[in-house]
């Protein structure tokens, strides 16, 4: 199934439930020194705001995520344990705080440069996770905020999925109440290697 569907702010004023798996198989694309590195969308999870119990904005704005409460369609990069940096696309109204992680990318282009970012050869091991990929494609907090859908310097492009692909699951390693943790909020391609890991707690979806 071809996703013809134009990444405007207006696909992103929706909520995360909807638009994150309709992110499978786009392609996030970084222009880095002159040269394109890109990958396709294999993974990601839904944040709820301040209805969250396992979101950043759970307990209000902050200096940190900010960008969370900002227009849809631009960035909200975080580090992680002082080390690893996470790409989430904001989503829904200004002020909601909601947002798409994006946990896995398929490498395209740019695989030399992402090899050598990330000291690895294995290709499995280039993107297979949120803080993998934003070091294999050179995202850190300098992009907090950045325009998504401007096509400078960081962007999402439109891409192609098979239509009964993919498979949810409890989202990965999140903190909060019973329901947060157990939200099946977590989309990604059934099979793809480049997924971060399988949880034996899944199920498929057609859409």
């Amino acid at each position: 199934m071809e996703n013809s569907r134009q990444l405007n702010p207006a696909f992103f004023q929706r909520s995360p439930l909807d638009i994150a798996p309709e992110l499978l198989g786009c392609l996030l694309v970084r222009e880095l020194d002159g040269v394109r590195l890109a990958g396709r969308i294999v993974e990601v999870e839904a944040y709820m705001g301040e209805e969250d119990a396992a979101s950043h904005a759970y307990r209000g704005e902050t200096a940190r995520n900010r960008a969370m409460f900002g227009p849809p369609g631009h960035g909200y990069v975080y580090l992680i344990y002082g080390i690893h940096h996470c790409l989430n696309v904001v989503c829904g109204p200004v002020g909601l705080a909601r947002a798409v992680l994006i946990r896995a990318l398929e490498p395209l282009a740019g695989i030399e440069v992402m090899r050598e970012r990330r000291g690895q050869e294995n290709m499995r091991a280039l993107c297979s996770g949120p803080g993998k990929l934003c070091q294999a494609l050179g995202i850190d907090r300098a992009l907090d905020g950045h325009d998504l859908l401007g096509g400078s310097a960081l962007w999402l492009e439109p891409g192609v999925v098979p239509g009964d692909a993919i498979c949810t699951s409890p989202r990965v390693g999140v903190r909060g109440d019973e329901a947060a943790i157990n939200a099946p909020w977590r989309f990604f391609l059934s099979g793809n290697p480049d997924v971060s890991r399988t949880p034996l707690n899944r199920s498929q979806r057609n859409s």
